[in-house]
């Protein structure tokens, strides 16, 4: 890959990031805010977008987001107030942009007049203007300098060191001094003495830099404010002093600034801006960064080296389970000392791959904007956890069946306002996303104050349907699972937007294919909630080994409620379901690995084994095995990659002795086993009684 065309991946997913504040921020605007920072912010990421469009060559989306940062430039100019109209084409403006955005990647340019409805929009409300007439777009000349105000003002010395590559990233420095003129009244200038001989210049290097003084009522931080978007690609230090009067009157000449659309070839003037300038005096460093962007790939082929050191480990242990402790007392200390480093060193590099699922969270204000618009609903959205963490592939699997269920909750779950109020409920619907972190696993809720499930609907539908018998006689939280029954609906007709329970199956399925788990608690008339369960990550678990005949498979701890030795008395056999366990007046059905996967030699009556209680959702089941072996960190083999994949296993490992085991797939366990759902805890002791 070619220098420039790293320059440019890495622009991609900055604008990428950018738009996604800028969405998060357009979201937060209410009609008549006046928070001028929120407005500041938008317009720089606009800004740098452009800028670093303008660089690369992508004039569509140049032009397209100058005129969109035009109409951000009235709002922090205080010129007008964000209004429905302007603050839905500035959202709308964040689609087009990101499509554009992806046609560059692909290496394709926007077709002419792309998003041409939406440019019109934008520039006719920039204008203070209503309709939609398409005109080729102007440009927006830079604003005139702010006069300094009375009061106490402040004399700062400014040097601004680009470094070389800074241009790349899109940011111009001119525009940036610009809007540095803006806070007062500015003497600046251009030191030239690193430029090259013009055969030796290379257009895309910066190799000026400049040093302003400024007089000021702004505070350190505003002027900080402007070189937001440089830090990391310059050096900026600030020296703060306050101006006597004398000195207040010499500096107080603004600086005249032109509109000029500067790119890396002209972005390096030669001359100063002002003939004379004060000589900047030492100060502080501008603030290191604290972060730096690493290739994915390269996390992952760390993670997977640490997953190896990982199982070198545990073979070095296993072989020396045998060693005399009083003749190796240094060897095993030396080991677990090992073990120990290569834990954290694990959690270090998983802790890496984690990343706050703010990400998926941001999305989700915008499609309940969008979606209850559409349908005619007031609904607000509440987010909290947004800062909890979870594996990064995780979250982009966890994508689309959140999406889902949020439209589903905008649909079918919030009622028409109309509706609301007729129930005594408040006329907007809430919906609340929280996420939080519990037992090794990420908790995600979606919760909203509706209708709820109707059950008899429901069950009528699911008879209707033949998904079951015309006969069924179901508990309340059977029939509430129906609706993850593939083909299920309750729609009357389809529309753009899915009812509850259309591809809800497909919903399960992904969650559970992440080992996951998602149920429903229905609250009829009140509200439903949706709660999924998932891995913190899916390279390395905590597990339990265990022994059935000769084979050995791993339960994961987080899965586990508790181990059992049953006695005789406490096995029943149910007809038609298999066996239960009675665990302290409760009924859980039993698994036998041995069965399930055709297994050799092993026990072969629960009472002669060992009975794991594990948790698959919101159900107990018992998996019987021949012993534990004990517990141990293993790390997550994708059987995919070699083999198609197989019911009931969710990865494999490498234990110490250098033999593979297989993991268990604790939510599809069930359905490869005779015992299905258990009914409560009544129906199974009468039908226990009847046989």
């Amino acid at each position: 890959m070619s220098e420039m065309e790293e320059f440019k991946q890495i622009f991609f997913a900055e604008c990428a990031e950018l738009l996604t504040d800028m969405e998060d921020r357009l979201m937060k605007l209410e009609v008549g805010v006046t928070d001028k920072e929120a407005f500041n912010a938008i317009f720089r990421a606009a800004h740098s977008i452009k800028g670093g469009s303008g660089a690369f060559g992508f004039e569509a989306m140049m032009q397209f987001t100058h005129v969109a940062e035009a109409l951000l430039d009235t709002f922090r100019e205080g010129k007008q107030m964000p209004t429905q109209e302007s603050t839905d084409a500035l959202l709308k403006s964040v689609d087009i942009i990101t499509q554009m955005l992806n046609q560059y990647k692909q290496g394709q340019a926007p077709a002419a007049g792309f998003g041409g409805d939406v440019l019109a929009i934008l520039k006719n409300c920039a204008e203070g203007k209503g309709g939609a007439s398409i005109e080729k777009p102007k440009p927006i000349e830079a604003p005139k300098p702010v006069p300094a105000a009375t009061g106490v003002k402040k004399k700062y010395n400014i040097e601004f060191s680009p470094h070389p590559t800074m241009l790349v990233t899109g940011n111009e420095p001119v525009l940036i001094l610009q809007e540095l003129s803006r806070l007062g009244a500015a003497i600046i200038m251009a030191d030239v003495f690193s430029m090259p001989l013009l055969g030796d210049l290379d257009p895309v290097r910066c190799y000026t830099k400049w040093l302003i003084a400024l007089t000021s009522e702004a505070d350190k931080k505003s002027i900080m404010e402007v070189f937001e978007f440089v830090e990391g690609v310059a050096d900026i230090t600030i020296t703060e002093t306050i101006a006597d009067p004398e000195e207040q009157k010499a500096l107080e000449v603004p600086v005249e600034t032109a509109a000029v659309q500067t790119t890396p070839e002209v972005a390096n003037p030669a001359a100063p801006v002002a003939a004379k300038a004060e000589e900047a005096k030492p100060a502080a460093a501008a603030p290191a960064i604290a972060s730096i962007r690493v290739d994915l790939d390269k996390i992952d082929r760390l993670v997977n080296m640490v997953g190896e050191l990982v199982i070198t480990e545990a073979m070095i242990r296993a072989q020396m389970r045998d060693l005399p402790m009083e003749k190796f007392t240094d060897l095993l200390k030396g080991v677990d000392e090992l073990s120990h480093h290569t834990r954290e060193l694990q959690e270090a590099v998983m802790s890496v791959r984690m990343q706050p699922v703010k990400s998926i969270f941001s999305r989700m204000p915008r499609i309940v904007r969008d979606t209850s618009g559409q349908l005619g609903k007031n609904i607000q959205l509440i987010l909290s956890g947004e800062n909890t963490e979870v594996d990064k592939t995780v979250i982009e699997q966890l994508s689309d069946p959140l999406t889902h269920m949020i439209r589903n909750s905008v649909d079918h779950g919030i009622e028409m306002p109309a509706v609301r109020v007729e129930r005594g409920k408040p006329e907007q619907g809430t919906i609340r996303l929280s996420a939080y972190q519990r037992s090794g696993q990420i908790i995600i809720e979606i919760e909203d104050d509706g209708n709820g499930i109707n059950r008899e609907k429901v069950l009528a539908k699911a008879k209707e349907k033949g998904l079951v018998a015309a006969d069924a006689n179901l508990a309340p939280e059977e029939i509430d699972q129906l609706i993850f029954l593939p083909g299920f609906s309750t729609a009357e007709k389809v529309t753009s937007v899915s009812g509850r329970g259309v591809g809800t199956d497909v919903v399960r399925r992904n969650i559970e294919a992440l080992g996951g788990t998602v149920r429903i608690t229905n609250m009829p008339g009140k509200g439903s909630i949706f709660t999924v369960s998932l891995p913190l990550t899916l390279a390395i678990l905590d597990g339990m080994i265990t022994r059935v005949g000769v084979e050995n498979y791993i339960i994961p701890i987080t899965s586990i409620i508790e181990t059992l030795r049953p006695r005789a008395e406490q096995v029943h056999a149910v007809q038609g379901r298999g066996d239960v366990i009675n665990v302290r007046g409760e009924f859980v059905p039993l698994i036998y690995l041995h069965t399930v996967f055709n297994v050799q030699n092993a026990i072969i009556s629960a009472s002669d084994g060992l009975v794991v209680l594990v948790e698959a959702g919101k159900q107990k089941l018992g998996v019987v095995v021949d012993e534990l072996i004990g517990q141990q960190q293993v790390v997550i083999k994708s059987l995919e990659e070699n083999a198609d994949p197989v019911k009931g296993i969710s990865g494999a490992t490498i234990l110490g002795d250098g033999k593979v085991s297989l993991i268990l797939e604790i939510n599809e366990l069930k359905s490869l086993s005779n015992n299905y759902l258990a009914r409560p805890a009544p129906n199974l002791s009468t039908q226990h009684s009847a046989a």
